[in-house]
């Protein structure tokens, strides 16, 4: 597996006067350092929702652009890279593939999967008030975040490299299925299972704990 972009971002007006984003993300030529907290040079705007060693890395898979060129009609963001955000691209890899503790080498970088990536609002406004946010949890279509294990670098042409995979039946998509696409309704038993996961992000666990009850 190669990765096909890095992409970074720093923090611009989005909306109102009031309101930043570093949303809009732009490949990067060359290595990249990657530390405890993410990429060098990329940013968040909030950073009680975005960022943080558990939301250090976005990985969206480019495969999901072919979805969304059909469903918003061959919008122009669709053309280039970090259209979601993304800090990390590649092709072949999803969430049905991809599970929760997944050790990767990115790079020289070690990076573990922490958690799914719940949409919110500014993936509408992103795409011109379309309906982005409520088709990725239909879809199941989130990308995933990493924390980082092992600082490093990473380009673009660099592999990545699964080494490690604890939890094979923990896949990004079930669980987000269950924590944020309403699946615990229908799986209790598998909501109640998901505590032995231990490499959850700590926001994700509290949730899981919230629908528990």
């Amino acid at each position: 597996m190669r990765i096909l972009s890095v992409n970074c971002g720093t923090v611009a007006r989005f909306r109102a006067a009031d309101e930043h984003s570093a949303i809009a993300k732009r490949a990067v030529e060359g290595p990249v350092k990657v530390g405890w907290l993410g990429l060098e040079g990329d940013r968040q705007a909030d950073l009680s929702v975005h960022g943080g060693p558990e939301k250090a890395i976005h990985h969206y898979p480019h495969d999901h652009y072919a979805h969304w060129r059909e469903v918003l009609g061959g919008h122009p963001l669709l053309d280039g890279e970090g259209a979601f955000g993304e800090n990390i691209s590649t092709e072949g890899l999803s969430e049905e593939e991809v599970c929760i503790g997944d050790r990767f080498r990115m790079g020289s970088a070690l990076v573990e999967v922490a958690q799914g990536r719940q949409p919110c609002w500014k993936l509408d406004h992103r795409f011109d008030g379309a309906r982005v946010m409520a088709g990725v949890v239909a879809t199941r279509r989130s990308g995933w975040y990493y924390r980082v294990l092992e600082e490093g670098e990473v380009a673009a042409g660099d592999a990545l490299e699964l080494v490690e995979r604890p939890y094979p039946a923990w896949s990004v998509a079930r669980v987000f299925g269950l924590l944020i696409a309403g699946d615990h309704k229908k799986d209790r038993a598998g909501l109640e299972a998901l505590g032995e996961v231990t490499p959850l992000a700590e926001a994700w666990a509290k949730r899981r704990a919230k629908l528990l009850g």
